[in-house]
């Protein structure tokens, strides 16, 4: 697995692909955790949280867990790590818009997959 510090780099080459009216509102901006962040309804510790849109009272950010990272895609190469960081960023970007817009889509097909998850 690449460095936390590496990470980093490739997170903000990637932050910078996206157009800045994406960053309206996203006053807390994006982090990066070290953690490595179980779903609180996975069946054994298999289900990881690689990022989170937040809203709060202080704003909106997004966090992306390196841990989880680290833990699920320690195998890939470098190129393929990338790929899994953008999908993860930019599906972090559309809750971000979609609150905005006061839309829930995205957030029913997360709801979706995880109730498939646990086989209901």
């Amino acid at each position: 697995m690449i460095t936390v510090d590496r990470f980093a780099e490739m997170l903000d080459e990637m932050a910078c692909e996206l157009p800045i009216e994406f960053y309206d509102g996203l006053n807390l901006g994006i982090s990066i955790s070290p953690e490595a962040k179980i779903h609180p309804e996975a069946k054994a510790d298999d289900l990881y949280i690689l990022g989170e849109y937040q809203n709060s009272p202080m704003g909106n950010g997004i966090v992306i867990y390196y841990g989880s990272f680290a833990a699920l895609f320690n195998g890939l190469s470098e190129a393929e790590l990338m790929g899994e960081l953008r999908k993860t960023l930019r599906h972090e970007f559309r809750h971000h818009m979609e609150y905005r817009a006061g839309e829930r889509g995205l957030e029913l097909e997360d709801e979706r997959q995880l109730s498939e998850y646990l086989g209901q």
